[in-house]
């Protein structure tokens, strides 16, 4: 019986999974959008990352131990930027996806315009979605991160952040949009780089950001929908131009 009940289960699971994907792809089909389901990543034990913990004792005026024996840092490696792992990897900008498929197992999307569909938004913070979005040449990082800011008032914070250099990214623009029950919320702006903080972009609020009510507005049935475009910035176009 025990072992009916785990496999039935598991079937449960994987028939909501299709199901859920079955309404997206019916719902954002006539835009010709592609669906990404994308489930949570929930840890109890978590453990900012080294560019966040840096940053707090930046803030707080406390400098990191200096050792004499220790190796200079190579300023051309980027730490791992996967939210809620504490990963001790370090590689070039040019390996980073690859890194981030083969280790962290995120997916990647490939389309002009996709759509984002985040399941179990009830799971308490800190929890994550996260897709990488292949789009005009370049690859994007999509985070949407449950928090607590204030203690009991979890927000939703989603943020595109590009795998470049700064330089790289400002030639962007990224639009996140929430279309539900004859409601519509609309985000655009700059991605940032990666090889900037995602936990220093949450904390400046430099993103979407949703609180618990307001993501119960656009969710159906635990999952939220978000339409994701990425076009180039039109400044630098005209620049070109000229």
């Amino acid at each position: 019986m025990l072992f009916f009940t785990q496999c039935f289960g598991a079937v449960l699971d994987l028939i909501h999974l299709r199901f859920q994907h079955y309404k997206a792809k019916r719902v954002f089909s006539a835009a010709g959008q592609l669906v990404c389901v994308v489930n949570p990543t929930h840890s109890l034990k978590y453990a900012p990352t080294r560019c966040a913990a840096a940053q707090a004792s930046t803030e707080q005026g406390i400098l990191p131990p200096c050792h004499h024996h220790e190796a200079v840092h190579d300023p051309q490696l980027v730490p791992c930027t996967c939210p809620l792992f504490s990963c001790p990897w370090e590689g070039h900008l040019e390996v980073v996806v690859s890194h981030l498929r083969q280790t962290h197992r995120i997916n990647i999307l490939q389309g002009a315009e996709i759509v984002f569909l985040a399941t179990d938004m009830h799971l308490p913070a800190p929890t994550d979605w996260i897709i990488m979005h292949s789009c005009l040449g370049h690859q994007f990082l999509l985070v949407l991160r449950k928090q607590e800011k204030y203690e009991g008032h979890p927000q939703f914070f989603a943020t595109m952040m590009l795998i470049g250099t700064p330089s790289q990214a400002d030639n962007f623009t990224y639009r996140l949009e929430l279309n539900r029950n004859q409601r519509r919320l609309k985000w655009e702006a700059t991605p940032r780089s990666i090889l900037e903080c995602v936990d220093s972009v949450i904390s400046d609020g430099d993103c979407l950001v949703l609180n618990t009510s307001l993501a119960q507005l656009f969710s159906d049935n635990g999952s939220l929908a978000i339409g994701i475009a990425i076009t180039t910035s039109k400044v630098h176009s005209s620049e070109a131009e000229m």
